[in-house]
């Protein structure tokens, strides 16, 4: 198939190594894009939730898509609150990927900072282990609703989301994402930023904010669990992109259902990817 092509495109939030995360729907959208930059702004391996009982092939298959792409693009790996271990490795390049813990780019004349955005929530950076525990209970609502709607699609029914639906009734849910917009928003302002595009909430979406002091754009990449999103930059745009199913009828790909992880090491060039697993072995050994 014709790629798209993408002057950046950044994903946050795919929590590999998590039940809930759509990875074979990520597979599929990576496969079908081009971009000159990859930003992976947080939450891409589930640290908090990996399981060595867990951790299928389709979620290999992702993590040598990126390499891939990173053999011949920079790729920019920005750590959030699910794999905040990495951030002790801080500063480290490993070919064309560069683990960072935020980024300023300059685009077409204009500053975008991009970062995870955790900093900026106290229920992760004051009640960590409460987070875990709402990290996995958010994981569990999120297989049981796939479940649900597979149910639903059998009787000719719409999908339903449960944990969207929550999120936006618990009124401190409501105001935890409202404080860390506003934050983000404030301190870009403050920097002088054209953009701030962030992660960790789940909640896709790019508005204009402002305060007395000026504006900016706030840019969100979603998720892959839930709401399967992305942020696109491409001629002077920024645009959220929305897996649809349908967009890839007909089209042959991998089943990486059937892909063994020694096929996966096989077949990726130069043995790259045995030096990723030997580094994130070094990575599990620390104490989190």
């Amino acid at each position: 198939m014709n790629k798209r092509q993408i002057d950046v495109l950044i994903l946050s939030d795919i929590h590999l190594g998590a039940r809930g995360c759509e990875a074979v729907c990520l597979l599929k959208y990576l496969k079908s894009v081009d971009p000159k930059l990859l930003v992976l702004n947080g939450d891409i391996i589930d640290i908090w939730q990996f399981s060595t009982a867990y951790f299928p092939a389709a979620h290999w298959a992702v993590i040598r898509e990126f390499i891939d792409i990173a053999a011949s693009v920079p790729v920019y790996y920005l750590p959030g609150n699910h794999d905040d271990s990495l951030r002790r490795l801080l500063p480290f390049k490993f070919g064309n990927i560069k683990l960072e813990n935020k980024l300023l780019l300059e685009l077409d004349g204009k500053l975008v900072w991009i970062f995870h955005g955790d900093i900026y929530d106290g229920s992760i950076t004051h009640g960590r282990w409460m987070a875990k525990i709402a990290g996995r209970c958010y994981d569990s609502i999120i297989v049981f609703n796939r479940f649900i709607n597979r149910i639903r699609k059998k009787f000719g029914l719409k999908p339903t989301h449960f944990s969207k639906k929550l999120k936006s009734s618990v009124k401190s849910a409501v105001q935890k994402v409202s404080n860390f917009e506003s934050k983000a928003i404030e301190v870009a302002i403050e920097k002088g930023y054209d953009y701030v595009a962030c992660g960790h909430i789940h909640r896709p979406q790019i508005r204009e904010a402002e305060n007395d002091k000026g504006k900016v754009t706030y840019l969100n990449s979603g998720d892959w669990m839930e709401n399967m999103t992305a942020l696109e930059y491409s001629e002077g745009n920024w645009n959220i992109y929305t897996y649809n199913e349908a967009d890839f009828v007909g089209i042959e790909f991998e089943d990486t259902a059937k892909v063994s992880l020694s096929d996966l090491i096989k077949s990726t060039e130069s043995g790259q990817i045995q030096e990723v697993l030997k580094t994130y072995q070094d990575i599990k050994k620390i104490k989190l």
